[in-house]
């Protein structure tokens, strides 16, 4: 019977706890659009995008005294209806159209909440288009090769964290095409 010593037990061990962390990490990485932090908006607690990794994700930039604004109610309509499958809407306030959410954060967050009941992550305002933009709005612009035209434009992302769609601030979250494009996202493995 062979006799190992202390030392070369810990290096196999490490060795078969390092191969096991890397087959247990195969395809577990945060796919890029993800892999950002944002202050959540209520109490600009840092939030890792990470943690939706998996998931179907609506992104929307939103505004609080646009045409639009109303969208909120059909959002997190949308929000609570398929959360339990996988989808994750993710508003992103943003004062680039027309000045219609000029307020600060806790404003914001008041306006969301008390008005429309909004319950979907949130996040502090930010820019989402121009010099300014926030990285992941690059990202989607860069995926779409289309930028927001106005408030409440949305992107999708399916669980492996691709950006499948863009669609324009007047498709309302009870678009069929949109509910559709959604239902197939999360219906993905």
């Amino acid at each position: 019977m062979l006799r190992r010593t202390p030392i070369q037990v810990a290096v196999f061990l490490g060795l078969i706890s390092c191969s096991l962390g890397a087959w247990a990490d195969t395809g577990d990485a945060c796919p890029a659009v993800l892999n950002h932090k944002f202050k959540r908006l209520q109490d600009e607690t840092p939030q890792d995008l990470c943690q939706y990794k998996g998931k179907v994700a609506l992104v929307v930039n939103t505004a609080s005294y646009c045409g639009f604004t109303k969208q909120y109610e059909g959002l997190e309509a949308m929000y609570a209806k398929y959360s339990d499958k996988g989808l994750v809407v993710l508003g992103f306030p943003s004062n680039d159209f027309g000045k219609q959410e000029p307020g600060n954060d806790k404003q914001i967050a008041d306006f969301c909440f008390n008005t429309y009941g909004v319950k979907f992550p949130m996040f502090t305002k930010s820019a989402v288009m121009g010099k300014d933009v926030n990285p992941m709005y690059a990202q989607m612009i860069k995926a779409t090769g289309t930028t927001p035209k106005w408030n409440f434009y949305k992107y999708l992302i399916d669980r492996k964290g691709n950006v499948v769609a863009a669609y324009s601030s007047v498709t309302t979250p009870d678009d069929k095409k949109l509910v559709a494009d959604v239902e197939k996202a999360l219906a993905a493995q």
